[in-house]
């Protein structure tokens, strides 16, 4: 866990809103297709929504760095 935390921390703020977008998309196709059929791979659902998660993490620390150095 320790290196997928680091290596968010390491993107720029764009390209983590870039993955952000990109995974909510993939996360509102993989429940389309569960409502729809089985999914192959369940654990992608766990996957996704842990780095959101992540990701919405580290920009909300950087959002709060930013307004507390003013």
């Amino acid at each position: 866990m320790k290196k997928a935390i680091t290596e968010i921390r390491g993107l720029d703020s764009q390209e983590l809103n870039k993955r952000l977008q990109d995974l909510r998309k993939e996360q509102f196709g993989l429940r389309f297709r569960g409502a729809a059929e089985e999914v192959a791979k369940s654990t992608r659902h766990k996957e996704v929504r842990r780095t959101l998660a992540r990701i919405l993490f580290v920009l909300g620390e950087r959002a709060r760095a930013a307004g507390g150095s003013k």
